[in-house]
């Protein structure tokens, strides 16, 4: 069932979510053709919770808000990885946060790749800038969590500039996270477009299979651009990485570098 509103992760109180969207939204934002493989919508998936209490309201609001979508309904449930390698589990994604350091980076989402499908996904969350004034905040924590999630969908964002007005989704490049805490309806119709077409086996938490074993190193690169592959994009904070594992099997990582490494990486 659609909601209207979302909980402000931090207070009793609730806030209206705004679901029309600006029309310097792109009219597609899928993060290239990467999909889950499922037999029928919606199809179940779920996220493993390696996060500490600070970060569980986050990830339950996170998880309600992407439910809305059609197409999908996420769970939160416990966590099957340690959150400082925060392994890919064959058929959902695990979440995690930990003090990973100051390598630059605010949030990272993977996701392996066999033949097109996404077989599994993970997202870590970095406290040594959420731990800092200008990070740790419940707006920066939520868009954050929210987008970094979203991308293990498939979905990429929906602008990419920073001048532009807020579009009221975590799927928007801000350096204000106020108002783009959650999806919008443009996310949730992307999400159906993405997921219009029906497979004949599932990859989700439903079942199925991966091609890449996520006991192989491979298949964990570490955290650092060099274990990421080759830089594929560059848009601002934001980067993504391509890892290719050979016959057709991929791990895609998605960085969002804080505002200050990008201003001090501008080329």
């Amino acid at each position: 069932m659609r909601r209207n509103k979302a909980f402000q992760t931090g207070c009793g109180t609730l806030a209206l979510l705004a679901m029309a969207y600006a029309p310097t939204s792109i009219a597609g934002h899928a993060w290239s053709s990467y999909h889950w493989e499922r037999s029928s919508n919606p199809f179940n998936l779920e996220l493993g919770d390696n996060v500490d209490s600070s970060w569980d309201g986050h990830l339950l609001n996170a998880s309600t808000d992407w439910s809305v979508s059609t197409v999908i309904n996420t769970t939160v449930i416990a966590g099957t990885t340690r959150p400082r390698r925060c392994s890919l589990k064959t058929g959902n994604v695990q979440v995690c946060n930990l003090t990973y350091g100051n390598n630059g980076w605010l949030g990272i989402a993977g996701i392996s790749i066999s033949g097109g499908h996404i077989t599994a996904g993970y997202v870590k969350l970095n406290d040594t800038y959420f731990n800092t004034a200008t990070y740790n905040t419940p707006a920066w924590r939520q868009m954050v969590t929210c987008q970094e999630i979203g991308h293990t969908f498939g979905l990429g964002h929906q602008d990419e500039n920073f001048s532009n007005a807020n579009l009221n989704t975590c799927m928007d490049y801000t350096s204000n996270p106020e108002s783009n805490q959650y999806p919008n309806q443009h996310d949730y119709d992307q999400l159906e477009s993405i997921y219009a077409h029906l497979d004949s086996s599932t990859s989700g938490s439903d079942g199925g299979s991966t091609g890449c074993n996520p006991k192989s190193p491979k298949c964990n690169p570490a955290s650092v651009p060099a274990g990421w592959g080759r830089l594929v994009s560059k848009h601002g904070p934001q980067e993504v990485f391509e890892l290719d594992l050979g016959g057709g099997n991929k791990i895609i990582t998605h960085v969002t570098w804080t505002l200050e490494h990008a201003d001090n990486h501008r080329h």
